[in-house]
């Protein structure tokens, strides 16, 4: 068992990395909320829920909440208005109190859903998470950014809401299906890419290992990216600055998702297309060698990730997605270049700019 602190001053909290130990996550759970909460809300998928709420729910109760379980589809397109006020009327109708933890037993998508309820409803309540997908473990659950779709772009609609913990059972990466595990792993790459050559260096050399699930190589590696996103967070806790180093591949990746209605491809198939995108950019605007920009394709193809855009998107069609990025401020975009593996600089360019550049 593996702690991090995430140090935010009130707002500090654990992220907890062990293996087969949900069963006990409700006691954890009750260490952080305290005595005085009688009632919690799990937040789950149609997928995950009937895998991992059980036992979620039946530790919870054994530590003396009284649980409300809801359920929202599997899949991307589903983290919007329509489904979030439904789970507002299920935490209305569990009479949940300001006290009573939201837990979201899930994936990204879950947890960012969930996560946006919990920072809203009664003005905000405790919020866990428990992130079943490599994805989530390794990013999208760690640093309080919650959120939902909007047709025009990508978590246009959210807002900062620290967890007030993370708990990880790297066994539930088993039932994971082989392609979101796939996914979860260009994540992985981008923490190597942008800060950690070592971590870059460690997955090139294990490429086998990772793909048949090697737990001690997973286990490392998970905690490390945890380690890397919560020195950013601790840095930069609401994107002013340095955090937006995070969002490299997702402003390309963002606009392929929303181009294609959050349907066709995963989250981190299309990051893994942005950050090919990205260093593409990086070589011919900034100081990134041939060979970095080569390395990086080679992992993401080694590890069975795509690397092309869709055949069928053009650049003005990407140039108007990335237009209405949240990120964007004065017709420009704070892009994340790679300088080197391992190390990254901005550059503020148009849509316009970055289509031209990026995408052959």
């Amino acid at each position: 068992m593996q702690e991090i602190r995430v140090s935010l001053g009130s707002r500090s909290y654990p992220i907890v990395i062990g293996a087969g130990w949900l069963r006990a996550v409700g006691e954890r759970i009750r260490e952080v909320i305290g005595r005085k909460a009688i009632r919690a809300a799990v937040i789950s998928d149609s997928r995950v829920a009937p895998l991992y709420v059980p036992t979620v729910a039946e530790s919870l109760r054994a530590s003396g909440f009284a649980v409300a379980e809801m359920q929202i589809p599997e899949g991307e397109q589903h983290k919007n208005l329509a489904w979030l006020a439904l789970v507002y009327d299920r935490l209305v109708e569990a009479q949940i109190e300001r006290s009573s933890p939201v837990v979201a037993v899930g994936g990204g998508v879950v947890g960012d859903l969930a996560g946006f309820a919990a920072a809203t409803v009664l003005r905000g309540v405790p919020f866990i998470q428990v992130p079943t997908t490599l994805l989530a473990q390794v990013d999208a659950a760690i640093g309080g950014k919650t959120g939902i779709n909007h047709a025009a772009g990508k978590n246009l609609i959210g807002a900062f809401h620290q967890p007030r913990l993370v708990a990880i059972d790297i066994e539930t990466l088993r039932t994971l299906p082989r392609r979101e595990y796939v996914a979860g792993l260009a994540e992985v790459v981008k923490y190597g890419a942008i800060l950690d050559g070592e971590l870059f260096e460690r997955l090139e050399r294990n490429v086998d290992g990772l793909l048949r699930h090697d737990f001690e190589l997973l286990a490392g590696v998970v905690e490390r990216c945890c380690r890397l996103k919560a020195r950013v967070v601790e840095e930069d806790e609401t994107e002013g600055d340095y955090r937006a180093i995070l969002n490299f591949g997702h402003t390309i990746g963002h606009a392929i998702e929303t181009l294609t209605e959050y349907r066709r491809l995963l989250h981190g198939e299309a990051v893994a297309i942005g950050m090919v995108c990205a260093a593409r950019l990086s070589h011919a605007l900034t100081s990134l060698p041939r060979a970095g920009m080569e390395r990086l394709e080679k992992l993401l193809h080694a590890l069975g990730l795509p690397t092309q855009v869709p055949p069928d998107l053009g650049r003005g069609q990407i140039a108007l997605a990335i237009e209405a990025d949240k990120k964007a401020a004065g017709g420009k975009i704070k892009f994340v270049c790679l300088e080197t593996i391992g190390k990254t600089r901005f550059e503020a360019l148009s849509a316009n700019e970055i289509a031209r550049a990026a995408i052959l």
